[in-house]
């Protein structure tokens, strides 16, 4: 079942907003603010998600409630990596929780955090085990990043790709299963944790995946998963059925969807880092997604096409 809707994906990253298109989020807190609106107006028991803030910056939160943003969601969300992007230490967690915290009332997500094998596939299974510790009671929700390594033929979505040196690779490695699928040393650390602390897993458009993914999660015990819906990816022929066998194939986890990434023909730029020509459109996206797979009455409607 669906219990939450995440309304977009590190928004202040430029790697998935473009801060030269709006440097001061106004068209990312209007976008928001509708897309919030519209996911109620459809079910209004369904959790609306701030996009996972990356960098935790307070200042942040400040600035999209004084545009009204907080009005609108319901829990705001939060990504790090400190062993491998941030500039904080993994000890730190619990202080930048309270950072947030101390700026909103909100219930605070932590719907990504991970530790890469780029260095070490030791130390990935030990910060699985340090991130349990710190975490685990802190807030009421945290998915671990992520299930697989990312297929080295496929592009992380970042601005620089490998002009950012290791830091573009560190993508590849943040699976506790081996781009083949084999497990790393991690899994065994993650274990005992997979019922309090889900996992964040995207799955690309037809991605081969999936079926496999789902049998590891159910061995593993897991209960909460995040995942996402493409905007841009709605565009592509067949695109209904493929969310149609994604989201019956989560069925029996608690996910989170994300709504993201802006179609290219869509953006006031052709890049699925810009801001939307008309923000109404990308709400409309979310109404549809809601209305499909996490529909108001109690009874779950069919995918049936639109």
């Amino acid at each position: 079942m669906i219990e939450a809707a995440k309304i977009w994906n590190e928004p202040n990253n430029k790697s998935h907003w473009d801060p030269n298109l709006d440097p001061e989020w106004d068209l990312f807190a209007r976008m928001t603010c509708l897309a919030g609106q519209a996911i109620a107006a459809e079910n209004s028991a369904l959790t609306r998600v701030l996009g996972g803030m990356s960098p935790i910056d307070p200042h942040f939160v400040r600035r999209l409630e004084a545009r009204g943003v907080l009005e609108n969601i319901d829990v705001v969300a939060v990504h790090g990596f400190p062993l491998d992007w941030n500039l904080w230490s993994i000890d730190e967690w619990p202080s930048k929780v309270d950072e947030i915290a101390a700026v909103t009332d909100k219930p605070i997500w932590i719907t990504e955090v991970g530790v890469s094998s780029f260095g070490s596939e030791e130390v990935q299974a030990w910060g699985v085990r340090k991130t349990a510790e710190l975490l685990i009671g802190k807030v009421p929700s945290i998915h671990w990043y992520s299930l697989y390594d990312l297929p080295r033929t496929w592009e992380a979505t970042t601005r620089h790709k490998e002009a950012e040196g290791s830091s573009y690779y560190r993508h590849f490695h943040m699976g506790l299963l081996r781009e083949d699928g084999s497990p790393k040393p991690a899994v065994e650390a993650y274990a005992p944790y997979a019922a309090e602390m889900g996992l964040c897993q995207w799955f690309h458009f037809e991605d081969h995946r999936l079926e496999d993914a789902v049998a590891w999660m159910k061995r593993l015990g897991v209960r909460q998963l995040r995942t996402g819906l493409s905007w841009a990816d709605s565009f592509r022929p067949d695109a209904d059925r493929w969310f149609d066998r994604q989201m019956e194939a989560l069925e029996d986890f608690d996910v989170t969807v994300t709504f993201c990434f802006t179609p290219e023909h869509r953006g006031i730029e052709p890049h699925h880092t810009s801001p939307p020509q008309v923000a109404e459109e990308f709400a409309e996206f979310c109404a549809r997604m809601v209305r499909r797979y996490a529909p108001a009455s109690a009874t779950r409607a069919s995918y049936a096409a639109e």
